[in-house]
């Protein structure tokens, strides 16, 4: 069991996403601090936190509560070892020459400013310890514009610069900084919002958390500053 006795903090934990990630890292035997906005959406989630499971409800736009997530962890657990930034959503947008700040704002708080609180709060933690893996969430679309994507590719390429630039950053401390970059993740609500699709071709949660936990493992200790593509099938 790799991850006994490392601490791994899930935020988006109630997500599709985040219920597989948390998962992963239970069956390799990690502490979990689960972070969402509400502890009834947690709760619905996971039934009831235990002793490896701590429930963390916290608005990650506040720096406050991002800081009171990393010192729960280290009060209940006693270190910081992983820090998956899972937080995040999509939108489509308008054309960027008629994109609302609304938009704008809305997608930079999910995908980049709870990144940011959360590695404000914990990559701090990993510094004092000399060790630590960040795992963000990026997108496969953001390589490049997209018709009526602006905003949300923007978003999702500011979370792949800022994963290089901390990765620069950290490299030499112990702490290695990583993301994925997934194409369509097939869950409900994808399913709903596109019923012509092939789902089948698409990234089932369990294998996009695989690779979150790949990158989070003693195995990826060479790897710095990675956006690794997760396509599904060809």
């Amino acid at each position: 069991m790799e991850f006994a006795d490392r601490t791994v903090i899930v935020t988006g934990a109630a997500g599709n996403l985040g219920r597989a990630v948390a998962a992963a890292f239970a069956e390799r035997g990690a502490n979990l601090v689960l972070v969402d906005l509400k502890d009834e959406a947690l709760a619905r989630a996971y039934g009831a936190a235990g002793e490896k499971r701590l429930f963390a409800p916290a608005n990650l736009l506040d720096a406050a509560q991002a800081e009171s997530v990393a010192q729960r962890a280290v009060e209940r657990f006693g270190r910081v070892d992983v820090l998956c930034n899972l937080a995040g959503g999509f939108r489509m947008g308008e054309p960027v020459h008629a994109t609302s700040t609304g938009t704008l704002e809305f997608l930079l708080d999910l995908n980049v400013r709870t990144m940011l609180a959360m590695s404000h709060a914990a990559v701090p933690r990993m510094l004092a310890a000399g060790r630590g893996k960040v795992v963000n969430v990026g997108a496969y679309s953001a390589q490049k514009g997209a018709a009526m994507m602006g905003a949300y590719v923007a978003a999702k390429s500011a979370v792949i610069r800022l994963t290089e630039s901390m990765a620069a950053e950290l490299r030499e401390q112990g702490i290695n900084v990583n993301c994925v970059a997934p194409t369509i993740i097939d869950t409900p609500e994808n399913r709903a919002a596109m019923p012509d699709a092939d789902p089948s071709r698409w990234v089932a949660p369990a294998d996009l958390a695989s690779v979150i936990v790949f990158l989070a493992s003693d195995s990826a200790r060479a790897i710095h500053g990675a956006a690794v593509p997760v396509t599904g099938l060809s």
